[in-house]
């Protein structure tokens, strides 16, 4: 029955705050405000022109990952909005362009672990991570803080 209600308020809380745009206040960097790892220029590219796109547009190679051990359920939202089971550790990599108003407001990529057996038994959140252009800009520490990772492109 826990493990029910677990999965359950999980996949609920990550429906919420996909469809909702999940409510966090945004910090300089344009992450959510109290993302761990998040960084004030992570996804800008620099230099010499390196995550440009045709036309001068910026892209970024965004990977998100999800580790742990057997199988859990994972919610994300990358180069397309998806929920499946998936046999961990799992990672998926996308070049993403933003377009039309994502330039100005942004794009969210987000990714929500489902739960894990921890080495006692007990259920807990898998850990999840968010890389642009290779920077590490979220995590949830190892799945000991109980929220999906998340990073606005800008």
């Amino acid at each position: 029955m826990r493990k029910t209600t677990a999965a359950v308020s999980l996949v609920v809380a990550a429906g919420l705050l996909t469809g909702c745009g999940g409510g966090a206040a945004e910090s300089p960097g344009g992450g959510a405000a109290g993302t761990p790892g998040a960084s004030p220029t992570a996804g800008k590219p620099e230099g010499s022109g390196e995550g440009r796109a045709k036309g001068g547009d910026t892209s970024y190679e965004v990977t998100i990952e999800v580790g742990g051990t057997g199988s859990t359920m994972v919610m994300y939202s990358l180069d397309d909005s998806k929920t499946e089971t998936v046999t961990l550790p799992w990672k998926k990599t996308a070049t993403i362009t933003p377009v039309g108003a994502e330039k100005e407001v942004g794009r969210l990529v987000i990714v929500t672990p489902g739960t894990v057996s921890d080495g006692n038994g007990m259920l807990t959140a898998a850990s999840c991570t968010i890389t642009v252009n290779g920077e590490k800009v979220a995590d949830n520490g190892n799945g000991k803080i109980p929220k999906p990772c998340s990073y606005k492109l800008k």
